[in-house]
């Protein structure tokens, strides 16, 4: 049975030498013509984790593949944006790639240091108003990209007779949400959400049971809601580490995730959130993503020799997956 594998491009690793900007795009364009990687994903914020701006890189990377479908995991500004705009910048993005964009978004909470409130703080946009705003923009986008002369009151937008164009290739666009919830108390509401309103759910698997718990209850909120469980697409974002020392691959990792996010990763949470050892090994842990109900599995080179770990992820781990 083939797996669905995607590269998640590192664009905050060009603030510490990992690649550069134009290395990122080579990349991707790389990546794309082997024609083994299903997606493509980068990642998002504005001013909570600051990295090169996503709509920005995504025009770079729908000019230099064919393929691949180009997503992002996860739009935290979602809530921050000007959801009208938003709209058609993915319209265009979707006209330019051919219909590849993906959308997942998030509430772009960022607790440490009050991240995320600073960073709505200019756009009148708290913490607190992420989740409904999430949810609102989401239906707006929704409505602007496969109607004309929308109009749309709102508890946080307002808005009359308003056509987006173009329209994009697909209608609509999927969206995806993300989240990784502690399973324990479940997230009840956050987990329905996914089921009520999101064409698919992406993760992180900080521990196991992120998986093994969050996706049974969504499945069993999508029946309530009249959705087939088994056709809900469920994105595991994953990292990957090749070494055969696999202690020394886990704490290279640990390393890399702490100059991506800061110190919000335990080494605990880093050794469940990463594939590693040799690439036999690598492709066993990524196994069980799938095992656990993952229908695609999306990795992230944690180490500063991505370049030849990129080659063996090509070369020695997807034919693993594939055979």
């Amino acid at each position: 049975m083939t797996r669905k594998i995607g590269l998640t491009l590192p664009q905050r690793g060009t603030f510490f030498d990992v690649l550069s900007l134009s290395e990122l795009v080579e990349t991707g364009h790389w990546a794309d013509e082997t024609g083994l990687f299903e997606s493509l994903w980068i990642g998002d914020s504005l001013l909570a984790k600051p990295r090169p701006e996503s709509i920005a890189l995504f025009g770079s990377l729908a000019a230099v593949t064919r393929t691949a479908r180009l997503a992002v995991g996860c739009m935290a500004s979602f809530p921050v944006r000007d959801p009208i705009l938003f709209a058609d910048q993915w319209a265009t993005l979707d006209q330019l790639s051919g219909g590849r964009m993906l959308l997942a978004v998030c509430t772009g909470i960022v607790k440490p240091k009050d991240a995320s409130a600073r960073e709505g703080a200019p756009y009148g946009v708290s913490d607190a108003s992420r989740a409904n705003r999430m949810e609102e923009n989401t239906e707006i986008v929704r409505r602007l990209w496969t109607e004309e002369d929308v109009t749309y009151n709102g508890r946080y937008t307002s808005f009359e007779n308003v056509t987006v164009l173009p329209k994009p290739v697909q209608s609509p666009p999927p969206i995806y949400i993300a989240s990784n919830p502690a399973p324990e108390p479940l997230a009840t509401r956050a987990l329905r959400r996914v089921a009520r309103i999101a064409d698919g759910w992406m993760t992180t698997r900080k521990s196991p049971e992120h998986l093994t718990v969050n996706l049974p209850a969504i499945k069993e909120f999508l029946v309530e809601e009249g959705r087939d469980p088994e056709a809900f697409p469920v994105s595991a974002y994953h990292n990957l580490n090749l070494n055969p020392d696999r202690e020394a691959a886990y704490e290279e990792s640990y390393r890399f995730l702490g100059e991506y996010y800061g110190p919000v990763f335990s080494r605990e949470a880093t050794r469940h959130w990463t594939a590693t050892g040799t690439p036999e090994q690598a492709a066993a842990d990524i196994e069980r993503l799938y095992a656990d109900g993952a229908t695609e599995v999306t990795l992230r080179i944690t180490s500063w020799d991505w370049r030849r770990q990129l080659d063996l992820l090509v070369k020695e781990v997807i034919p693993r997956l594939q055979g």
